[in-house]
């Protein structure tokens, strides 16, 4: 390894220190704001009635949940959706810091009390929401984000979307 593979890996992994604290401090924030939707179904629900209030999408799952069919069904659902409304999504995994970030009581997680943390949408207020052509171009995908530690980052525009695209893909009126 030459030295500037070797700080070039040094870089990346304050990168993803700097994004994985500024996730965490966006939850936080999101929370304390009231604009933060939590769970699977309730996040489908809210992209069904006002998708345009939606700017961030965190879909979280852990390595032993990663065989899920119906997680990942849904997952698969919800980012199409996603890149249908130029709403950004983001993978995250670290269910556990997760749970304790948003305050969840340590002796309800992991059982069938525990909210559902699979998926997270953050919103903004109706008065300071930009229209969708006002917004930057196309949504972004970024593949995974771990709370507990450095992972590898990867942006890519929602063309790359491992669901499809906005532009020639059917439009869903519904999720679920």
């Amino acid at each position: 390894m030459t030295l500037e593979e070797l700080v070039a890996c040094d870089n990346a992994a304050q990168k993803m220190q700097t994004v994985t604290a500024a996730v965490e401090e966006l939850l936080v924030a999101a929370q304390r704001q009231d604009r933060l939707t939590v769970g699977v179904y309730e996040s489908a629900k809210l992209m069904n009635v006002d998708p345009d209030s939606v700017v961030l999408c965190l879909l979280a799952i852990d390595e032993e949940e990663e065989d899920d069919i119906a997680l990942q069904i849904h997952f698969t659902l919800i980012q199409s959706f996603c890149c249908d409304n130029d709403i950004n999504i983001m993978r995250v995994s670290g269910m556990q810091r997760l749970a304790q970030l948003l305050g969840e009581p340590a002796e309800t997680q992991g059982t069938t009390e525990a909210r559902d943390l699979h998926c997270l949408l953050v919103t903004v207020s109706r008065a300071s929401a930009l229209p969708r052509h006002a917004r930057a171009p196309g949504p972004v995908f970024v593949n995974k984000v771990g709370l507990t530690g450095p992972v590898q980052l990867s942006v890519q525009p929602c063309l790359a979307c491992p669901v499809g695209s906005g532009a020639g893909a059917s439009s869903p009126r519904e999720l679920f």
